[in-house]
C-alpha cells in the first residue's frame, strides 16, 4: 500500500503562498498524481483555506485557491461519527483548535503522516508527523 499523508491547512497554505516547505508539498502532489502515495485532506481545511484567503486577499483569490486545491490529486475526508469522536478525544487531551483536532483525527484513523507547519501538533503522541519548517515569529 502506498504511503498516506494528510495535508494540514498550514501545509496547503505554505504551498499556495510559496513559503519554506512548499517544495515538499509539490513533491507530494507529484507523487499523488503518479499514485505512489495517497493524499488526504480533511474537509474542514476547505473552510480554513477559504476564510484565511478571503480575509487576506479577497473573494476572487479565495475562489481561485479553492478551485486550485480541489483540482489536486487528494481524497477529501468528510468527518463521520468515528472521526468526530476521535477528534473529541484529541481536543480533550490537548490545546488543539477544533479544526486541528479534526485534521489530526483524520491522520490517526487513516494511519497517515500529518504534514503541517503548526507547532501545536508536535505535542501529539501516536500520530506520525511530517513537520515543515515553521514560520519565524516576527
Amino acid at each position: 500500500m502506498a504511503e498516506r499523508h494528510v495535508l494540514d491547512t498550514s501545509a496547503i497554505l505554505a504551498f499556495t503562498d510559496g513559503e519554506e516547505g512548499s517544495e515538499e508539498i509539490e513533491s507530494l502532489l507529484e507523487a499523488g498524481k503518479k499514485g505512489s502515495c495517497q493524499l488526504l485532506v480533511c474537509s474542514i481545511s476547505l473552510m480554513e483555506l477559504y476564510y484565511v484567503t478571503l480575509r487576506e486577499k479577497g473573494e476572487d483569490e479565495a475562489a481561485r485557491i479553492i478551485a486550485l486545491v480541489k483540482s489536486w490529486p487528494v481524497k477529501w475526508v468528510y468527518p463521520d461519527e468515528k472521526t468526530l469522536l476521535q477528534a473529541g478525544r484529541l481536543k480533550a487531551s490537548s490545546q488543539l483548535s477544533l479544526a486541528d483536532a479534526l485534521i489530526a483525527a483524520v491522520a490517526k484513523l487513516h494511519k497517515a503522516r500529518l504534514v503541517h507547519k503548526d507547532p501545536e501538533f508536535n505535542t501529539l503522541a501516536k500520530i506520525q508527523l511530517f513537520p515543515l519548517p515553521f514560520k519565524s515569529k516576527s
